[in-house]
């Protein structure tokens, strides 16, 4: 059974963010709240990890994950942000979008798009997301939780805990979530493609 931890949205307890990156260091998988709605996530090097998270929404392999980062400084070393992204992303972030680049060389493979090599990456304007990866030290892997059959990410902590209790290993209360996705910018090819728009205004793209 998923343990269910309601942290306070606007001032985290040490003591339970400590707990979430314990269990994430045992490679736990943790359904969390973000800026827009909730998602799966666990440490990069959990191999385990990215299988649950492709099983529970039902994805194949050629899935973009996410590496969800603290700030941009941090996405830098993830991924290739050329000079043409650089000012555009950095003054998008932090917020609700994930913009798929070319990944470095010290993301794993298994992570990658299959053929273009690229992944996701994002910096959320949320205060228990940022709270945790600055607990955890290192991105988180993440997808957005929306279940086969779905078309909304998941915003009630409760229903999660319902619904995945033996699927994952933690779900986080923290306040209100958002429904609405993030806006997903394609800059892989030197040029943005809006190729989902949501929650971030796409037309700054």
């Amino acid at each position: 059974m998923a343990r269910y931890l309601d942290v306070h949205p606007d001032n985290p307890q040490p003591r339970l963010l400590q707990q979430i990156v314990e269990a994430l260091n045992d490679d736990a998988l943790i359904a969390y709240p973000t800026d827009s709605g909730y998602a799966l996530g666990c440490r990069i090097g959990n191999r385990d990890g990215r299988d649950r998270i492709l099983r529970i929404r039902g994805l194949d392999d050629k899935h973009h994950f996410t590496l969800v980062c603290r700030d941009f400084s941090q996405l830098g070393q993830m991924v290739h942000v050329d000079n043409s992204a650089f000012r555009a992303i950095r003054a998008a972030t932090p917020g609700p979008y994930t913009f798929i680049l070319p990944a470095m060389p010290e993301v794993p493979k298994r992570l990658l798009h299959p053929k273009k090599k690229t992944v996701g990456v994002r910096i959320p304007d949320h205060v228990f997301v940022q709270a945790l990866l600055e607990e955890l030290g290192e991105p988180l892997l993440t997808s957005t939780l929306i279940l086969p059959g779905e078309t909304e990410p998941r915003t009630m902590g409760w229903e999660i805990k319902e619904d995945l209790d033996h699927e994952v290993d933690i779900v986080v209360e923290a306040g209100e979530t958002p429904a609405e996705p993030t806006t997903v910018v394609d800059w892989s090819d030197g040029a943005p493609e809006v190729i989902r728009r949501g929650a971030g205004d796409p037309d700054r793209f």
